[in-house]
């Protein structure tokens, strides 16, 4: 028994890293899960079924009860079977965890036509496909009079944040789902169900290279605060019953430490009433730029 006990969660990307620990983790509180991975590499090529069906072999292994899916979560009618796979094989569907992704980073001046729109397909399509079929399978639930508790729970970055040097395309795909997740917040409360978002801090594959100084393996038994299962347990507190009445935030998270961001809002402002002249614009904006908060530093800069 656990705080999600008999709830049917969908994990994307959960074959490896921050996913294989969500699925984990939320297995030993009792959820069914339906693990989703390519199997891919880093870069997005080749794929294999491999990695889902070990954690599924985990988690059954451990009493649990879970199943592989080796759809493309970016694929739109990949998306629509995912979702299929959680109700045929349990009966329904609960939450859905997205976090599928991978990095082709690059300096702005250098990045490709064809690495731009790969990143925004995996993360950013690859957030909206499982959310729109998952959504429209709560949407009809609720209309056929049935208690929907629904969660959705997206995989921003610090990054998408506050951005991150070599990273553009990174961060404007995480940022979109930032984005992305409020819309949902908004739109599919009516229904049951609440959105939320994490911006996860942890040693994977995709952070190993970028933050190499900070990433080692701590020694002694000491607290691996880089570690990727310190980011679950508050995946799974979203993913339980207990947090029906939180919606619409982003939440960071990196080893002991859970915080709120602070997204954007707005900010000290001038009204003349009247269209401006250009010449006057100088000065206002400097006013106002005096008395706002400064923002917080892109990474890297």
């Amino acid at each position: 028994m656990g705080i999600c006990d008999a709830r049917v969660v969908i994990v994307t990307g959960a074959g490896r890293g921050i996913g294989r620990e969500h699925a984990l983790a939320l297995a030993r509180d009792g959820a069914l899960v339906v693990v989703n991975d390519l199997g891919a590499e880093l870069d997005g090529s080749g794929g294999s079924s491999g990695p889902a069906g070990e954690v599924v072999a985990e988690i059954r292994a451990g009493g649990g009860e879970a199943v592989a899916n080796g759809d493309d979560v970016a694929d739109w009618d990949g998306a629509q079977r995912l979702i299929q796979t959680a109700i045929d094989s349990f009966g329904r569907l609960d939450v859905l965890v997205n976090n599928a992704g991978f990095l082709r980073d690059r300096m702005i001046v250098s990045t490709t036509e064809e690495e731009w729109d790969a990143v925004i397909r995996v993360h950013l399509k690859g957030h909206f496909a499982p959310t729109r079929f998952a959504a429209a399978y709560w949407r009809e639930q609720q209309k056929a009079g049935e208690t929907v508790d629904g969660r959705v729970i997206n995989t921003s970055s610090g990054a998408g944040l506050v951005g991150s040097v070599g990273q553009g395309t990174y961060s404007a795909a995480k940022a979109g789902i930032a984005a992305l997740t409020m819309v949902e917040a908004a739109e599919l409360g009516r229904y049951g169900v609440t959105a939320n978002a994490i911006a996860p801090a942890a040693r994977t594959r995709m952070t190993e290279a970028v933050f190499a100084d900070t990433m080692a393996e701590p020694v002694d038994g000491a607290f691996d605060a880089m570690s990727p299962a310190n980011v679950s347990p508050l995946v799974v507190w979203l993913a339980s019953a207990e947090s029906k009445d939180v919606t619409g935030r982003v939440f960071e998270v990196e080893g002991g430490l859970v915080s709120v961001a602070d997204g954007w809002q707005h900010g000290p402002s001038a009204d003349k009433g009247a269209k401006w002249e250009p010449s006057e614009l100088g000065e206002v904006v400097r006013e106002l730029l005096a008395t706002a908060p400064k923002p917080t530093p892109v990474y890297g800069a």
